[in-house]
């Protein structure tokens, strides 16, 4: 069916994903107009199936989720991260992080992405989003006063502003001619939940190999009290196939090989995922009237575990610029408004990226020099208790000029 109808509305959002979906959220508290376009149904934004996918949510970003009404729907399936271990292969020195050196609150949480998503979609029912789902934005035309968004089925959508959480890819992206640093790690990321017989106290391990860093993320217990796990485990993309093809056991025999017995036997549960592992930086923020957010901005390495909470500072910024600029009854999509945005973000988004970039070079090998300095790096952050506090506070996602909702304040 074809539709000629255009629809006006203050800011029109292309991607319905955690990014997309937490923007959407946060503009309509705002209280602005918001079109919400999305290539998959609701139905699979609504699923609740269990996948053993999971990420995990800074400190400051859950403060974004609380700041918007959302976190209460999360909290009853995250676990907490109370303590943070880096080690690098078999070495025996090791960067441990406490929580408790900084305060109460976590370094953060692991969720399924399912509950952070059937919460997100949740609050997004109780607002005025329009949600065109499913349906692709085809084309898009823009002139000083707004930008017009085609739908395929004919609809339009004009906007002051169109942000784009559309992904690596990003077809917004490439149609505002904004170009992108791209590559290949020629890895690949294998993610699945784990059951073992000991429990992880909300300990978060991250071990560097050579082929890449093994990640083992705490997950609550299970519905018949198993302790569970999530891992992001990288490997060289051509053996990763291999291994996700394993049977339970074999591929339970190579996790303990990586990892080690220190949770006791292990044994896989539910799916197993491969995601090729790329490299994405947007050589600018803003076009205009269009923003760039999540991935369609940056896409980094999961070294560090923090993708998503990238993409949640993104929203944190805008939503605020934007908050703030229709106050004043300024133009929000105006190439003033976006300015700010893209100097608040470039920093951090580009800061963030070399160093994921740089550490993932750094660890990702054998040799036997490099490992004994990585080895001797790791220990001496470890004693020295200022700049240590300064990385613990960057990973709990709460270092540098933050939003207000960070800050744990409304929009």
């Amino acid at each position: 069916m074809v539709s000629n109808s255009q629809t006006d509305c203050d800011v029109a959002i292309v991607g319905g994903g955690l990014v997309g979906l937490t923007l959407a959220v946060g503009l309509d508290r705002a209280g602005l107009r918001v079109v919400l376009v999305d290539a998959d149904a609701p139905s699979l934004l609504a699923r609740d199936e269990f996948d053993g996918r999971a990420a995990a949510i800074a400190t400051g970003s859950a403060r974004v989720l609380q700041g918007l009404g959302v976190w209460p729907l999360i909290a009853p399936h995250a676990e907490p991260i109370r303590d943070i271990r880096v080690s690098d292969g078999d070495s025996s020195l090791f960067l441990h992080y406490d929580h408790r050196e900084l305060g109460a609150d976590p370094f953060g949480y692991i969720v399924e992405n399912r509950f952070t998503r059937r919460a997100l979609y949740a609050a997004l029912r109780g607002t005025a989003v329009d949600l065109r789902a499913p349906a692709r934005a085809t084309a898009t035309t823009t002139d000083a006063a707004q930008a017009t968004l085609t739908l395929d089925d004919g609809a339009q959508i004009a906007a002051r502003l169109v942000v784009a959480c559309d992904g690596r890819p990003s077809p917004l992206r490439k149609g505002a001619g904004i170009r992108a640093l791209r590559w290949d790690y020629a890895q690949a990321a294998i993610v699945c939940a784990i059951r073992h017989e000991r429990p992880h106290d909300g300990i978060a391990h991250e071990r560097f190999l050579p082929s890449g860093p093994f990640a083992m993320l705490p997950l609550p217990d299970g519905p018949d009290g198993s302790h569970r796990s999530s891992i992001v485990w990288t490997e060289r993309a051509e053996l990763a196939d291999h291994l996700i093809g394993l049977p339970d056991d074999e591929f339970a025999d190579e996790i303990h090989e990586r990892f080690g017995w220190g949770l006791g036997a292990i044994a896989p549960v539910a799916q197993r995922w491969r995601y090729p592992l790329t490299f994405v930086q947007a050589e600018r923020a803003t076009a205009p009237r269009l923003a760039l957010a999540g991935d369609a901005l940056h896409g980094i390495h999961p070294i560090a575990g923090q993708g998503l909470n990238l993409g949640l500072r993104d929203v944190a910024a805008l939503a605020e610029i934007l908050a703030d600029a229709n106050r004043l009854g300024l133009d929000f999509g105006a190439a003033d408004t976006l300015d700010r945005y893209a100097r608040w973000r470039g920093v951090d988004t580009v800061g963030l990226s070399v160093v994921t970039d740089g550490l993932l070079r750094l660890f990702s090998n054998d040799i036997a020099p490099l490992k004994l300095a990585r080895g001797l790096g790791l220990a001496l952050v470890d004693r020295i208790g200022p700049l240590k506090r300064v990385f613990m506070r960057d990973a709990m996602g709460i270092l540098g000029k933050l939003p207000r909702l960070m800050r744990g304040e409304t929009l």
